[in-house]
């Protein structure tokens, strides 16, 4: 009997790329959305990002942190087409944020962010949303895509401090917009006057 004959090179790369990457468009939309602020300007971003993978599925090393890849690639997509679009870029006075959070309550049992994963829900992701861009797209990557401090620099191409800090910051934030829809939904409880 014959030997079957092994499958062409772009089967094999199909098949790969389905296997690895596929796999992440849940997460590559909902970052796409948060990133961009709404489902048809997401839907073409992503669009975009497996386009670029794909095309340059040779580059990315098999086996290794495909969601990282891909990631770093819609980014990169993002910044290259919408603040092409939008010539001024989003500024935000960072003296401005107080320099302590208001959910003092949860602030030392919770360092990483775990109040954040137990009340994640439509009226925080409006909250996100609001947030300027630098600092949203740290806090969707950790707090929404759970990606660790490392995985975010390297997508960011920023050191881990800085990480670290807009995270900080952006969470100072999300704490003041939220601070009376947490304390209406229990989630704390509300200062006394």
């Amino acid at each position: 009997m014959p030997a079957p004959t092994p499958p062409a090179p772009v089967d094999e790369k199909r098949a790969s790329f389905e296997r690895e990457a596929l796999v992440h468009l849940d997460s590559l939309y909902r970052v796409a959305q948060r990133l961009t602020g709404n489902a048809a300007d997401a839907d073409d971003l992503v669009q975009e990002t497996m386009l670029k993978a794909y095309r340059s599925w040779d580059q990315y090393t098999k086996g290794t942190n495909a969601k990282g890849w891909l990631l770093t690639i819609l980014r990169n997509s993002f910044i290259n087409e919408y603040r092409r679009r939008t010539r001024h870029p989003e500024s935000v006075d960072i003296d401005a944020i107080e320099p302590f959070a208001v959910f003092q309550d949860v602030q030392e049992e919770d360092p990483q962010g775990a109040f954040f994963d137990r009340i994640v829900d439509d009226e925080v992701l409006r909250a996100i949303d609001t947030l300027p861009e630098t600092f949203r797209e740290t806090v969707v990557l950790s707090d929404v895509e759970g990606l660790s401090y490392q995985e975010i620099a390297r997508i960011l191409k920023v050191p881990v401090g800085t990480v670290k800090s807009r995270l900080f910051r952006a969470r100072q934030m999300l704490q003041r917009k939220l601070y009376d829809y947490a304390v209406g939904m229990g989630y704390i409880k509300g200062s006394k006057p």
